[in-house]
């Protein structure tokens, strides 16, 4: 089924509104047919939403869906072509032509050719959706509208007791297993199996927190394992979660025996979340690894009994679905506030049927209920129930149309949002950073009609949605602006489900079949070499919006080789590439040639080792927002044009360079997020930074030479997060010049700061987090810290010469957090 449609649609009419291209000197026949293509555009998206929902019973019109698309799609990047056109204009009207001026006046660019050639363009696009929309009739479909109202609610990542309903007995069942004498080995493994969505996970991690599970077992150890059972990887992790060092190139004998020394004679718990291998051979290679101390246990959770029996002889147990009674008070409680359902017995009873189609699977009761959150009108529950989709044949135990359902009724802006989520292999742990990235760059997230809000924080606003709706899981919160989470397994297929043609990960292209219309792409075979990746490359659509080869959280000893051929052919081919992942290549030159990409929005060089200068054409990306250079170790200097780059938001920088170039970083407007990572060469900035009104993020990390920081930095009215850390020869005293209106401010591993500096007061009705960690020098805090009046969270860590605390600190009224470690003197006044 083709589920984007709507969505793709409402892109396009949003580029035809706007008034970028009608800067250039379009001609009457452009501009009239632009305006054809608008209104018929607007007819079509209102009839989209019916048509997706009732496409589950009518194959034609899936079909038909899929042909409108792919004009959207088409028509989309013609938009795009306006708009790269203008802002190049813009750039060189600003910043003077190039070399290349005499050539462009005979090629695409010349306004004339360029005017010809989209105006043909358009007209062809414009005569294909008229053909296409003349079919709806025969459909009967009906005008709708998107619900597009965002819920927020307060979520954790943990389990606690009363956040699990209706597993107490399970979890006794467990205990009871594990206080059984083992039979004949020093190992008993306990499996946990059920279908998807059950709650096996939840269950073992109550079992793995359990108080007497504390107090009996030394070490405990929790790993996922999902579809990947290499020995070598799980062996790594177990001994790096049991307190011994790991090295990348570790071999299985010296694993082997480091494990062996840590767990022999230890009553070790081991739990062995989502085990997919049914190979007995490679699981008993995992027990022989493990020889620890009498009573030692093992639970494994799975799918599937055959994996359990593979495992071990050990006990078996069967999670079976939750009673009708727990499923209710579960769906109410992520339906309704604390008490609330007692107003709508009417709504209550509704739900109760909804219940009844969940078949005891909590992810689909709690999902269907978080859907239903803050909905009061008996028709939108009456919908849920009676919704065609429960009438579509079903696989035995497949609850995947309980989650389609809430797919189906989320706003057209998430949908892709969440299908975008396929591209990431299963158990992956995602950042919101990271995710925000990758939507922002193909053009996912909307902007309100009033056009204020930043594009991170409408990223941000869309993240927390699908997380109260239960499509993310296991958040772990870094810091206010950092967190990560995961999805569950179900969910993931889910977006497989939906995502179709449009998105494909691609982890084994021996066993992948729907790859040839993708137009967003993961290929995370490791197994292939460059000619094979180049040669799968070449079967895939040339209008491929995203390539990813690796991602953060992948991989972490294996990569695809990425060399310049493999780029070359990716800039060759793919045109219309919005995204490129190129984590951790090997080319020692970027391809000049990647001006041509000129949609590109985000190029991720991470880990480069061997880079040493881009090319001054990467300049001329105009459209690009994101641009990576971390632990680009050996990289010399920056481009001298790299002002050029307007559209820039987000950069981290690693570069060998004492200095920056002039009229360079601080002349790009559009920075919001600014990292200067491992410059270990880098002194001092020759230019100020106080042009960079609309930064966010600054970040100064491992910059091992730097003896200062640039000047203007009060001027940076926008600025809410700085960071300097482990810069040795830094001195913060010897100015005064900081930024206002800060909300977080992390200082460490300075050995010059023996106080915090004067200036950074002018952030005391701002600041909300201070961490300050590894000051050895650090002898006293300033008078006036008690006048931080925002502030909810003070860590410090590590700074052994800090003495005493400022009078006053219980002015500190909106403290909400406090940790002090590491701090002797400290500690012995104040014991």
């Amino acid at each position: 089924m083709t589920q984007l449609a709507f969505p793709v649609a409402g892109k396009v009419i949003e580029k035809l509104g706007s008034l970028a291209y009608q800067e250039i000197s379009l001609t009457r026949s452009i501009e009239s047919d632009l305006k054809k293509l608008q209104d018929t555009m607007s007819i079509v998206q209102a009839l989209l939403l019916d048509a997706e929902e009732k496409q589950a019973t009518n194959s034609l019109l899936s079909v038909w869906l899929e042909r409108l698309k792919v004009v959207f799609y088409d028509a989309m990047d013609v938009l795009d072509e306006f708009e790269c056109e203008d802002l190049r204009r813009q750039v060189v009207k600003k910043y003077g032509s190039t070399s290349r001026k005499v050539r462009r006046f005979f090629s695409s660019s010349n306004s004339l050719v360029f005017r010809n050639k989209m105006g043909h363009r358009v007209k062809g696009i414009r005569e294909r959706l008229d053909l296409i929309a003349k079919d709806r009739d025969q459909f009967h479909l009906e005008m709708r509208l998107d619900d597009n109202r965002i819920v927020h609610r307060e979520t954790h990542s943990f389990v606690r007791d009363r956040d699990v309903i209706g597993r107490a007995d399970d979890k006794q069942k467990i205990i009871d297993l594990l206080m059984l004498p083992n039979d004949n080995d020093n190992i008993s493994v306990i499996s946990i199996v059920g279908i998807g969505g059950l709650g096996k996970t939840t269950l073992a991690q109550w079992v793995y927190n359990d108080e007497w599970v504390a107090q009996n077992f030394d070490p405990k150890i929790w790993v996922c394992v999902s579809e990947d059972f290499n020995v070598l990887k799980l062996a790594k992790e177990m001994l790096k979660l049991a307190g011994g060092g790991i090295s990348e190139n570790m071999s299985l004998e010296e694993v082997q025996a480091r494990l062996r020394s840590i767990l022999n004679e230890k009553r070790f718990f081991i739990v062995l979340d989502d085990v997919w291998n049914d190979d007995r051979n490679k699981w008993m290679d995992l027990k022989n690894l493990l020889i620890g101390g009498q009573e030692s246990k093992i639970l494994v959770t799975t799918r599937s009994r055959k994996v359990a029996s593979n495992m071990a002889p050990g006990p078996i147990h069967d999670l079976e679905g939750l009673p009708d009674k727990d499923c209710l008070s579960l769906f109410i409680r992520c339906a309704f506030n604390e008490g609330e359902h007692e107003q709508f017995p009417k709504l209550v009873e509704i739900g109760k049927q909804v219940v009844e189609k969940c078949k005891g699977v909590p992810l689909a009761v709690k999902t269907l209920g978080s859907l239903l959150y803050s909905k009061t009108e008996e028709r939108d529950w009456i919908s849920i129930r009676d919704n065609e989709i429960w009438k579509l044949e079903q696989k035995e135990n497949d609850i995947l149309s309980a989650l389609r359902l809430s797919y189906n009724k989320l706003p057209s802006y998430l949908k892709q949002c969440f299908a975008y989520c396929s591209l990431y292999p299963k158990d992956f742990r995602y950042s919101n950073e990271e995710l925000i990235q990758y939507w922002m760059a193909n053009g996912l997230l909307k902007k309100s009609n009033n056009n204020t809000e930043e594009l991170e924080d409408i990223g941000e606003q869309y993240l927390k949605e699908l997380l109260s709706r239960s499509f993310f899981q296991e958040v772990e919160i870094y810091s206010a602006t950092q967190w990560s989470f995961k999805m569950h397994d179900l969910l993931h297929d889910l977006s497989l489900c939906v995502a179709q043609n449009d998105y494909c990960l691609i982890e084994d292209t021996n066993n992948t079949n729907k790859f040839e219309k993708a137009r967003h792409v993961s290929i995370l075979d490791h197994e292939l070499g460059v000619d094979a990746t180049i040669t799968f490359l070449h079967k895939l659509s040339n209008n491929m919006r995203t390539i990813n080869f690796s991602f953060d959280d992948w991989g972490k000893f294996d990569y695809i080789n990425i060399n310049e051929s493999l780029v070359e052919t990716c800039i060759s081919r793919f045109k219309q590439l919005r995204l490129l992942n190129l984590r951790n290549s090997t080319m020692e030159t970027l391809p000049s040639s990647i001006c041509t990409l000129k949609h590109l929005r985000y190029l991720n060089l991470r880990g480069n080792k061997k880079i040493k200068k881009l090319p001054d054409s990467i300049c001329d990306l105009q459209n690009l927002e994101t641009l990576i250079l971390k632990d680009c170790e050996d990289l010399e200097e920056l481009p001298r044009d790299i002002r050029k780059m307007v559209s820039l938001r987000y950069f981290v920088i690693t570069t060998k360079q004492t200095r920056l170039p002039a009229n360079g970083i601080e002349c790009m407007p559009s920075l919001r997020r600014l990292s200067f990572d491992r410059c270990h060469r880098l002194e001092c900035f020759d230019e100020g930074i106080q042009r960079l009104t609309a930064l966010r993020r600054l970040s100064f990390i491992y910059c091992s030479s730097l003896i200062s920081l640039p000047q203007g930095m009060k001027h940076l009215t926008a600025l809410e997060y700085l960071a300097i850390s482990r810069c040795e020869k830094l001195n913060l005293m010897e100015r005064d010049d900081y930024p206002t209106s800060l909300h977080t401010l992390r200082i460490g591993g300075l050995p010059q700061l023996v106080s915090l500096p004067q200036g950074l007061k002018g952030s005391a009705d701002t600041l909300q987090l201070l961490s300050i960690f590894d000051c050895k020098n650090l002898g006293v805090l300033p008078e006036w810290l008690p006048d931080l009046s925002s502030l909810r969270t003070l860590l410090i860590l590590s700074c052994p010469k800090l003495s005493s605390l400022p009078e006053g600190m219980d002015r500190l009224t909106a403290l909400r957090e406090l940790e002090i470690l590491g701090c002797p003197e400290l500690r012995r006044d104040y014991e």
